[in-house]
């Protein structure tokens, strides 16, 4: 009787923990999506002001000639 209501217990424990590790992962990829967009929109900025000032450089050469 006894080792039955361990394994009872075993199993309910062990559906909690894999409730609570895919609460987790879903944290995780949550957080990993964040960064990876707010990455994206800085290396578009930076990606932007590079070109800006690229043209501009090119612009004063040009004027030099």
């Amino acid at each position: 009787m006894k080792l039955n209501r361990f394994k009872q217990l075993y199993a309910e424990n062990k559906a909690q923990l894999s409730a609570e590790m895919i609460i987790l992962i879903a944290a995780i990829i949550a957080i990993v999506l964040v960064v990876v967009t707010q990455l994206q929109k800085t290396t578009n900025k930076a990606n932007k002001a590079v070109d800006k000032k690229s043209n501009d450089v090119f612009k004063q050469i040009e004027k030099i000639d």
